[in-house]
C-alpha cells in the first residue's frame, strides 16, 4: 500500500494538473484565431537527469536532444552521420586525429560563444572525471564508447580512447584518440557528447557529483541548469507534477522552433496517455500499444512508425546456473522458444523474428549464421543430452515499463515461459519494477538466470550493438570469452570500413555458435501526435525533432 500523501501536496498537484490540463484546453481553442504555440507531449517515465553526460534513459534524453547539440549528428529520419556543431570533419592519414570545422555565430543559452575552445573544455571534462564521475552507472556511455579517464580509479576500467583535444583556432578543433576506432565519428551523435556551456558548467559546479554508488547526488546544474546550443532552452522541471517543461530559443543559430513551448508530462500507465490524447489533455505520446496503432489512425491521429532499429533478447547467465554454462542447455532453451509466435500475437506490424544481435539494416549484419527453429522436440533432446531434463529457471521480468522493443513484458514472459515448461523446465518467475530494481538485479551479480533486455541503436553501426553486448566481460551474461572479445578489439581498429563489415559478419557468427542469448525480435516502435499535429519526422534512434512540430 503506498503511503498517503500530505494535503499540501495533493493540492499542489490539483493545481498543476488544472494548469497543464488549461494551457492543452487553450490549444484546443482556436476560435479566436490566434496560433498554438505549446505541445503538451506524454511520456512513459521521468528523466533521469538534465545533465547528457549523464544520462542512459530513453527520458532524458529525449530532452537533451531539443536542448543541446553535439558535434555530429543522424541525418532526420535516419542514421547517417550528418553536421550538427560542426560543419565538416576529416581524420588524418592515420586515422587517430580527426579535424572538425565548427560553425561559427552560434552562442549558448546563456549568451556566451560557442567555439573551439569550448569544445574542449566538454572533452576535458569528461576525460578527467574523477570519484562517483567514474561509476558507470553515472557516465555510462562514455565508458561504452571512450573505456576510461585519464586516470583511472577502477583497475577494470580499460585505458581511454579519447587522448586531447586541440584548439586550433576559434573554429577549428583537433579531437585525438590512442588507437582508430569504428566508433568515430557516429558516436559523438550520441547526446551524451552534447557541448555545454563551459560558464554554466563552471557557475554551476557541474561535475560535483556526491553521495553514494547506491545513491547518486547530482550538481544543481544537472537538475535544474542544463544550458546548451538547442533550439529550445530548459524553462523547468516540476518533479511533484511530472511535468518538464522547455521554450523555444528566440536567439537560435538555426531555423527558430515553430512552437513556444513544449512540456513533457510523464504518463506511466499506456492506457491513460491514449485517454489523455483523445480528450485533448495531451497532443502525442510515445510507446504506442501494437494493438493500438490501427485504431488511432483509425480516428484521424497522425501515428509515426519508427523503422525497427532495435532488438529485444533472452539473456542467459552463465554464472547464475552452473548448467547454463553447457552450451547444449542454451541450444535447447533457443529451441524451445516459439519466437514467432511472440512476434505475430505480441509485437506490432512489421516486427520480425532476429536472427542476430542487431537488425539487418546494420552493416555486418550475416543472415549466414547458426540458426535455432522453434522445435520443442529436439529442445527436449539437447536437455537429456546435457543431463539437465530437471532443470529449474529464475526468470526476472519488468514491471511498470514500455519500451520500444518490449511492448509488454509480462505477456512476452508468459508466453516464452510456457514454451520453456513444455519442454520440461520448471520456471520460476520474478517479476521486479523496471529501475532500479530490475535494472539493478539483470546487469550485476549472479541471481538471474533468465531476464529480457533489449537495445535502440544510437548509431549506425554494428558495434553499438553486438559491441555494447559482448565485447568484454558482463554481469548480465556471466562469461569469459577471451577469443570473443580479442575479435571484438580486432574488428573496431580496422580502419577499412569494408575490411571491419567482414570482421562484424564473422562477430555474428560467433556470437550465434556461442549463443550466449537469444536475439527474440525488432520491432517498429510508434509515435502518435494529434489530429492538428504536423512535421515531426520519426527516427529509428528516438531522435525526434521537437523544433519543427506545429499545428495545422
Amino acid at each position: 500500500m503506498r503511503a498517503p500523501r500530505p494535503k499540501a501536496a495533493i493540492a499542489a498537484v490539483a493545481v498543476a494538473a488544472l494548469a497543464v490540463a488549461g494551457c492543452a484546453e487553450s490549444n484546443r481553442d482556436d476560435s479566436s484565431g490566434s496560433k498554438k504555440d505549446t505541445l503538451v507531449f506524454g511520456v512513459a517515465g521521468d528523466p533521469k537527469v538534465l545533465d547528457p553526460s549523464f544520462a542512459s534513459d530513453g527520458e532524458s534524453l529525449r530532452v537533451a536532444r531539443q536542448v543541446f547539440e553535439t558535434l555530429v549528428r543522424p541525418e532526420e529520419g535516419g542514421t547517417k552521420v550528418t553536421p550538427g556543431l560542426a560543419e565538416s570533419w576529416t581524420p588524418d592519414a592515420a586515422g587517430t586525429t580527426w579535424t572538425f570545422k565548427l560553425r561559427s555565430g552560434v552562442k549558448f543559452h546563456d549568451g556566451t560563444d560557442f567555439n573551439a575552445e569550448a569544445v574542449c573544455v566538454n572533452f576535458n571534462r569528461w576525460y578527467n572525471a574523477k570519484g562517483l564521475m567514474q561509476s558507470p552507472d553515472v557516465t555510462a556511455y562514455w565508458q561504452d564508447v571512450m573505456g576510461g579517464f585519464a586516470q583511472n580509479e577502477n583497475a577494470e576500467l580499460p585505458p581511454s580512447l579519447f587522448k586531447s583535444c586541440t584548439a586550433k583556432d576559434a573554429t577549428t578543433v583537433d579531437l585525438s584518440f590512442t588507437r582508430v576506432s569504428s566508433k568515430i565519428p557516429a558516436a559523438l551523435m550520441l547526446p551524451s557528447f552534447a557541448i555545454h556551456s563551459p560558464k554554466a558548467l563552471q557557475q554551476y559546479d557541474a561535475s560535483n557529483v556526491g553521495g553514494t554508488a547506491e545513491d547518486i547526488k547530482y550538481p544543481s546544474y544537472a537538475m535544474e541548469h542544463p544550458t546548451g546550443t538547442g533550439p529550445f532552452k530548459f524553462k523547468s522541471w516540476d518533479v511533484a507534477n511530472k511535468t518538464l517543461t522547455i521554450e523555444r530559443n528566440d536567439d537560435y543559430h538555426g531555423d527558430k522552433a515553430k512552437l513556444k513551448t513544449i512540456i513533457f508530462k510523464t504518463i506511466s500507465d499506456e492506457n491513460a496517455r491514449k485517454q489523455a490524447l483523445r480528450s485533448g489533455d495531451i497532443q502525442g505520446y510515445d510507446l504506442v500499444g501494437p494493438a493500438d496503432v490501427e485504431p488511432l489512425k483509425g480516428e484521424g491521429f497522425n501515428v509515426l512508425t519508427r523503422p525497427a532499429f532495435n532488438v529485444l533478447y533472452l539473456a542467459i547467465n552463465q554464472k547464475g546456473n552452473p548448467k547454463l554454462a553447457d552450451l547444449k542447455v542454451r541450444q535447447a532453451i533457443a529451441h524451445a522458444l516459439n519466437r514467432q509466435a511472440l512476434v505475430d500475437s505480441k509485437l506490432p506490424p512489421g516486427a520480425k523474428v532476429a536472427v542476430n544481435f542487431m537488425p539487418d539494416t546494420v552493416e555486418g549484419w550475416n543472415g549466414d549464421v547458426t540458426k535455432y527453429d522453434y522445435n520443442p522436440e529436439k529442445a527436449k533432446q539437447l536437455l537429456a543430452e546435457a543431463g539437465a531434463s530437471n532443470l529449474t529457471l529464475r526468470f526476472h521480468y519488468p514491471t511498470e515499463v514500455t519500451r520500444p522493443y518490449m511492448p509488454n513484458p509480462k505477456d512476452l514472459f508468459e508466453l516464452l515461459s510456457a514454451d520453456l515448461k513444455a519442454v520440461g523446465i520448471n520456471v520460476q518467475a520474478i517479476p521486479l519494477k523496471w529501475s532500479p530494481d530490475y535494472l539493478n538485479a539483470t546487469t550485476s551479480g549472479s541471481k538471474h538466470d533468465l531476464h529480457f533486455l533489449g537495445w535502440t541503436g544510437d548509431y549506425g553501426d554494428a558495434y553499438n550493438f553486438i559491441g555494447t553486448f559482448f565485447d568484454r566481460p558482463k554481469d548480465e551474461w556471466g562469461y569469459t570469452n577471451q577469443a570473443l572479445f580479442a575479435q571484438f578489439k580486432d574488428a573496431d581498429a580496422t580502419a577499412d570500413p569494408a575490411a571491419r563489415v567482414e570482421k562484424y559478419k564473422a562477430l555474428n557468427k560467433a556470437i550465434m555458435d556461442f549463443l550466449p542469448g537469444v536475439p527474440i525480435s525488432h520491432s517498429p516502435p510508434a509515435i502518435v501526435f494529434g489530429k492538428d499535429v504536423t512535421g515531426i519526422k520519426a527516427s529509428p534512434l528516438t531522435d525526434e525533432r521537437y523544433a519543427t512540430a506545429e499545428f495545422k
